[in-house]
């Protein structure tokens, strides 16, 4: 048989990751704000010696460095969506630019608790005008990332007991550009809070004190996508609902058992499997695969057919 007679059994593995996501044109409006922003604190700051725009203006670098590594993870995936090296496609590049954006978070948490603590153990004197000044334009210009980059997956595993996010649905990489700015957009509130706090009650303490609550909450969800995108990256098994509606839908042949089943994802919202079933009399793969409900999002499924002795039952 040539090999263009085995056309018709043959697929290609890029499942819509050549496609542009809507999350790459938000990342990339989103990091021209931020760089904008960065550019022109940086240069206030040089202009009127206010080591507090300086501040916040290398503050914005480094969430411009983190939103970049989120954007270069949906051109990376997007253009080599079709290279034959990646087994399953380029969907967990996806996750991989989550996971990156969560290491980033968690040193951002922790750099924010050390610098807190350091301030409450040696307060130092602030220019409380100036830095409200700065706090509310950086919170108006996080505001606007937050609207651009608001994403509507923040849904829940239904496989979690324990109330933990649906690790294989979301997209990991806009879910950290998203957070990037979330985190940012807490810092100026509770900046705001704290210099006002200072400010008209004397509570200078405040300042330090909030920054290690933002550092906890920021720690927390950094937590939060590290789990979700490390469950993706590591192949977890998809959750247990998705996994007995599979087993349910080819055993109500009564005389099908399902005797090992992986499910996995391999981007967002879209799953691998392998299945081997066992029967007396077994259908072929194809037919077990039409039974398969498309809304499980399975792109790729190999099935695996035992036929069982007629002497022996299909337990």
């Amino acid at each position: 048989m040539h090999e263009h007679d085995t056309q018709p059994w043959q697929h290609d593995h890029t499942f819509g990751q050549d496609q542009r996501r809507p999350g790459e044109s938000r990342t990339l409006i989103v990091i021209a704000i931020t760089a904008a922003m960065m550019v022109i604190e940086l240069a206030a700051g040089i202009a009127f010696g206010s080591m507090a725009l300086l501040a916040d203006g290398l503050h914005m670098a480094s969430h411009a460095a983190a939103l970049s590594i989120t954007a270069f993870a949906y051109v990376y995936a997007r253009k080599n969506a079709r290279n034959s090296r990646f087994s399953f496609g380029t969907g967990k590049v996806n996750a991989l630019g989550g996971f990156t954006g969560a290491v980033l978070l968690a040193l951002f948490a922790v750099f924010m608790a050390i610098e807190s603590v350091v301030r409450l153990l040696n307060p130092v004197e602030i220019v409380f005008n100036q830095a409200i000044a700065v706090a509310v334009v950086g919170l108006l210009v996080n505001g606007v990332c937050v609207f651009i980059l608001g994403v509507d997956d923040h849904g829940h595993d239904p496989d979690e007991s324990h109330g933990g996010h649906d690790h294989h649905g979301h997209d990991h990489n806009l879910k950290s550009a998203y957070l990037h700015v979330i985190a940012d957009a807490l810092t100026s509130v509770l900046a705001i809070i704290a210099l006002l706090a200072a400010k008209y009650f004397g509570l200078v303490w405040m300042d330090p004190v909030v920054g290690v609550v933002g550092a906890v909450l920021v720690a927390r969800w950094s937590w939060g996508l590290l789990a979700a995108s490390s469950a993706v990256l590591l192949d977890r098994q998809a959750p247990q609902s998705q996994r007995e509606q599979i087993r349910k839908t080819l055993e109500a042949h009564t005389d099908t058992r399902v005797t090992d089943l992986h499910v996995w994802s391999i981007g967002p919202a879209i799953y691998a499997a392998e299945i081997a079933v066992v029967a007396h009399q077994p259908l072929s793969p194809a037919d077990y695969k039409t039974r398969l409900p498309a809304s499980l999002g399975l792109v790729h499924v190999t099935i695996e057919v035992h036929a069982c002795p007629a002497d022996e039952p299909v337990v």
